[in-house]
């Protein structure tokens, strides 16, 4: 059979990404891992700064620079200029445009020519209201007709797109974490714990036998560490030991160092890790309030290296838990005695918290394995290339 046309050369995905650090750039860097291992040519254009940019060239992508700004601003038609001329001199194949800011100047640029993949890794309409949320609604409604695909990562996130009104060609596809990377420390959960506390050398105060919860993420309003700020001053009336280290920095830092002195509350404001694992391997749990998110990848992270978690209930957050474990596990979002209330029964009972933690583990590595996930969209791409999918990838869900 004579080779077809295209196979002369490796289908080149563009990935437009902003924000360059946290989740998304995590995600960007996986993708662009399994792709280049698959033979296609991965090309990120993203700001300076974060670590997206040093994590997809070690994984094999060329990096451009595309100035854009997190927020939406005067900046936009600068910002749409400066995709357009990404997608002039790069020529791919496909768009792949990440997250709120490079879907807006990214769908403007390129109007679904080449082929667009948008993936909004949580809804910006959520993350703002009165009229800049009104606006990023109808944006959304309006640009969907330049994406070929919406891609979310949970189906309640596609569900939320479609109770608001976006009518989108839609694809599932949940995240995943890298098994090997994220995994115990060692063969027995107390052996593991105590190497990692021994390795991140924690404050005196913080070596006793209490026990530790642990907040990974960006300090900001989405995360919700105030509100578990809020919430842990009465969590210590019910677990008076317990220690509170957030891991991660960001905007809100100084506030919510100033909500903590002013509660009187001890907690240990880590500031941001390059490796998060022997903070996972460290807590007894893992806390995420967050207001809003897609389906988040630290409570992933932390349930493969066999840690249990505690998350609000926000898109993403039921379909992360093992079966039954919602009834424990899941909170109201912005409800702080309901955090309050969570946390003392979990933090109260180191058996179950064990038994949430394997439950927790076999769980991840059963359904969220990162090769998973990355198969199924290099399958999306072919699929919208009009090219055969390599026999070994499986369907995405619909």
């Amino acid at each position: 059979m004579p080779a077809q046309p295209w196979a002369a050369k490796p289908t080149t995905v563009l990935h437009l990404a902003q924000p360059v650090d946290g989740g998304v750039a995590r995600v960007v860097a996986d993708l662009v891992r399994a792709q280049t291992r698959a033979g296609l040519r991965a090309v990120v254009g993203c700001p300076p700064g974060g670590t997206l940019a040093g994590a997809v060239r070690e994984a094999g992508a060329e990096v451009l620079t595309w100035h854009a700004g997190r927020a939406p601003g005067p900046g936009l038609p600068a910002e749409v200029l400066g995709a357009r001329r990404l997608l002039r001199r790069v020529r791919p194949d496909l768009l792949h445009a990440h997250s709120a800011k490079a879907g807006l100047a990214g769908r403007l640029a390129a109007r679904g020519s080449p082929p667009t993949v948008f993936q909004p890794h949580a809804w910006s309409f959520e993350a703002v209201t009165g009229a800049t949320g009104a606006l990023a609604l109808r944006w959304e409604r309006y640009a969907a007709r330049w994406a070929d695909r919406v891609l979310c990562v949970s189906e309640a996130e596609r569900r939320a797109g479609e109770a608001e009104g976006i009518t989108a060609r839609w694809s599932v596809i949940r995240n995943g974490v890298d098994l090997d990377h994220f995994r115990p420390g060692g063969p027995e959960p107390g052996q593991d714990k105590a190497r990692a506390r021994a390795e991140l050398a924690l404050p005196a105060d913080f070596r006793g036998d209490g026990p530790l919860a642990v907040c990974v993420g960006r300090l900001c309003l989405q995360k919700g560490q105030d509100v578990l700020l809020r919430a842990w001053p009465e969590l210590l009336g019910t677990v008076p030991g317990a220690r509170l280290a957030l891991v991660g920095d960001g905007p809100d830092t100084e506030r919510l160092r100033r909500t903590a002195a002013l509660s009187g509350t001890s907690v240990l404001f880590a500031g941001s890790a390059t490796d998060i694992r022997p903070w996972l391997r460290a807590a007894d749990l893992v806390v995420l309030p967050s207001r809003w998110e897609g389906m988040a990848l630290a409570p992933l992270e932390a349930m493969a290296c066999g840690r249990p978690v505690l998350v609000s209930d926000v898109s993403g957050a039921r379909e992360s838990l093992p079966p039954g474990q919602g009834r424990v596990c899941l909170v109201p979002p912005e409800d702080p005695t309901a955090l309050a209330k969570a946390l003392g029964r979990l933090l109260a009972d180191p058996r179950l918290l064990a038994e949430l933690g394997e439950q927790a583990r076999q769980h991840v590595r059963t359904d969220f394995d990162v090769r998973r996930t990355t198969d199924a969209v290099t399958g999306l791409y072919h699929e919208l290339l009009g090219r055969p999918r390599p026999s070994n990838q499986e369907r995405i869900s619909r």
